[in-house]
């Protein structure tokens, strides 16, 4: 009944968008506490989640920053300082969901701006925050007061610990100089371990006049307040901002120091200057875009769903992306296959420098995975199911999937021959991926069970449907491995080495199995069962291992019908994209329809892992949904020669499809 009701208020909301909103914004016109699923803006370091208390932030998530607490005795992200709050009080009274009228939250996707805007008394709020794209570490709120009469105003900026973080001390200063005063508020803690220190910072910048007289207050251990007191005529308006910075020890050595001088640095920056860097970081990153012509309401989807991926991941890092990318603690913030086989594909194709921090997040944990494979009598590298900080196993041990799914190594080592294809990057073949691809290859050699001709076995693992535990011969299990065996033979030859030539000897003698009739068969014990989500059809794409349009039909019509409605959103997405691909543009439509829209939590319409999960953002439903537009009605196909683009029918209401700038070349495709 619950989700009835969610799914309701949302549709009454999507209503009452038409007019607020465009391609570009999504609007939440009316907020009830009861049922928010908060957006996030992010610039892949730190994520501010939305709270439906105006000028709140519910979480803060930072990227890379773990420690062992809470679910499983393995690392979790952590939660930082809530350090961009901001209260305020008009006329002795203070804001809250139930104290203010007209509360309007907007996300703005073009800008990665979410502006609240509320009254309180007399006066009307606007509230704007950004996570700075150019500064990784730094948010900035900007907030605007315009009284109808006259009024009093007391704003003030809160730094909150949450219950986790542990000998927390709260700091206050003044930067004088002989032209300027800066406020400095900071906290510095310990991580529930010790392992980490995390710190955070906070300042106001205060535009012309002389700046007004501030008060510091600790309201208690885990939350202090900085403070002023205002008088506004009828008709005045306020204009101040907030500008913070958070990191820890995991990101650099001295984060408290840091903190504040990443918050000075801003604060004399001044509000106009952040403003235009980040807006121009952003302008940058939407010259890759997805255009659709004729479907305002898919269109502005689409948006919000690269707007999340290019949200959380981030140039030049050794970042990669969880399954809730930064929107929450889901999945305790661990990289699991989610990263390379659903989130890297869309922006491997439109921002590849985003994809090479994913993959460099792997590179540097082959140690790790070099360790966890002789652990498990294994010669090469095993990648681990759960990985956070080091790069070691990190799913709890009541999980199977931990030691039984895989193939994820295998996924791992094809995303780097992916990256290969798309920037033909000689040295980055030579330095990054030919190492790690020859490394899987050994795995997978060391792993096979040699029984014959056509039967090296790959027995008792978890495939992508993971609700076949400890199979024999997993279609998707066998097919990657095939795969990336070839994989790292051809990476080889690309660099004039000879490769092993015990890679395609045993690539060619991996068995997929088949029904009698020739359907692709799940494992070796499958009869038909529900399946939680895509696995057999994973071979027709990405894999392209089964390329006839009849086998990949007959294998459509048996295993889509199987997929659970309980199942994440991924499934539909290829059973989509594969239609899309055979030409049956109507059935991919419906099909791309319900991998996503059923999933869609009020009031924005963040995208849940399947109905009902109760989830932040789904970052990785967005990446499969995204394949179905540019893999599927968009004909790309990553391959040897690079990007390049196949014929296929668009949805009779798309009159045109245009993804703009593809690859290292920004080139634009257009369909039809």
């Amino acid at each position: 009944m619950k989700k009835y009701l969610t799914i309701a208020l949302l549709m009454l909301c999507s209503a009452g968008q038409a007019k607020g909103q465009d391609e570009w914004t999504i609007v939440a016109p009316t907020i009830d506490p009861a049922h928010y699923h908060g957006v996030t803006v992010a610039n892949g370091m730190i994520g501010l989640v939305s709270s439906p208390e105006p000028m709140k932030i519910k979480d803060v998530v930072l990227n890379g920053a773990f420690d062992t607490y809470g679910r499983g005795r393995v690392d979790n992200i952590l939660k930082g300082f809530n350090f961009m709050n901001i209260a305020l009080e008009v006329d002795g009274q203070r804001a809250d969901a139930a104290s203010v009228t007209g509360l309007r939250q907007t996300l703005d996707m073009k800008r990665a701006l979410l502006i609240t805007e509320f009254d309180l008394k007399a006066v009307h709020v606007k509230h704007t925050i950004a996570a700075l794209r150019q500064l990784p570490y730094t948010a900035l709120a900007v907030v605007e007061l315009t009284a109808r009469r006259d009024s009093t105003v007391t704003p003030s900026a809160a730094i909150e610990s949450p219950d986790l973080l542990r000998d927390v001390k709260n700091l206050y200063a003044q930067i004088d100089r002989p032209h300027t005063r800066i406020p400095l508020m900071s906290s510095v803690g310990k991580s529930p371990s010790g392992k980490l220190t995390v710190a955070a910072a906070v300042s106001f910048i205060f535009e012309g006049g002389e700046p007004p007289v501030l008060v510091h207050e600790d309201m208690d251990y885990n939350n202090h307040v900085t403070k002023f007191t205002q008088a506004l005529k009828a008709g005045a308006t306020l204009r101040f901002s907030v500008v913070g910075s958070t990191l820890t020890s995991a990101h650099l050595a001295d984060p408290h120091n840091e903190a504040e001088r990443l918050t000075v640095y801003a604060a004399l920056e001044g509000r106009e200057r952040l403003m235009a860097a980040h807006l121009k970081a952003w302008e940058a990153l939407w010259t890759s875009d997805i255009v659709i012509d004729g479907d305002p309401a898919a269109q502005r989807d689409m948006r919000f769903a690269l707007y999340h991926l290019y949200s959380f991941a981030r140039e030049g890092t050794a970042f990669s992306l969880s399954p809730m990318g930064l929107s929450g603690l889901g999945y305790n913030g661990h990289v699991f296959w989610d990263a390379e086989l659903w989130m890297l594909p869309p922006l491997l194709a439109l921002k590849p420098e985003l994809a090479r921090s994913m993959l460099e997040y792997r590179f540097e944990r082959l140690g790790a995975a070099r360790q966890n494979a002789r652990s498990h009598g294994f010669k090469g590298i095993m990648f681990p199911w759960e990985s956070a900080s080091e790069g070691q196993e990190a799913t709890p041990v009541w999980a199977l999937t931990g030691p039984f799914q895989q193939h994820i190594t295998a996924c791992v080592g094809w995303a780097f021959w992916k990256y290969y294809q798309v920037t033909q990057d000689p040295q980055w073949l030579r330095e990054r991926a030919y190492p790690v691809l020859k490394e899987v290859a050994d795995f997978w050699v060391s792993r096979v069970e040699r029984k014959g001709p056509g039967h090296y076995e790959i027995n008792n693992v978890i495939g992508a449907n993971e609700w076949q535990e400890n199979v024999d011969n997993n279609a998707f299990t066998n097919g990657m491995a095939i795969t990336v065996l070839r994989n790292a033979a051809q990476a080889a030859r690309a660099l004039g080495i000879a490769p092993n030539p015990d890679w395609e000897l045993v690539a060619a003698n991996i068995p997929i199995l088949q029904f009698a009739d020739g359907t692709t068969r799940e494992n070796a014990s499958y009869d038909g069962v529900q399946i939680k989500q895509a696995d057999v059809n994973l071979l027709a794409y990405p894999l392209d291992i089964v390329s006839d349009q009849a086998r990949i039909a007959q294998d459509l019509a048996y295993y889509a019908p199987r997929l659970a409605p309980s199942g994440p959103a991924m499934g539909q997405s290829i059973v989509a994209t594969l239609y899309a691909r055979l030409g049956k543009a109507e059935q991919a439509y419906t099909t791309f329809q319900n991998s996503y829209q059923p999933l869609r939590a009020a009031p924005f319409g963040v995208l849940e892992e399947y109905a009902g999960a109760n989830n932040p953002y789904f970052a990785t439903g967005a990446g499969g949904t995204l394949q179905t537009v540019l893999f599927g009605f968009g004909g790309l196909h990553i391959g040897d020669q690079g990007i390049e683009q196949h014929k296929t029918a668009l949805p009779k209401r798309w009159k045109k499809l245009e993804i703009r700038g593809v690859g290292v070349n920004q080139t634009t495709f257009t369909s039809p």
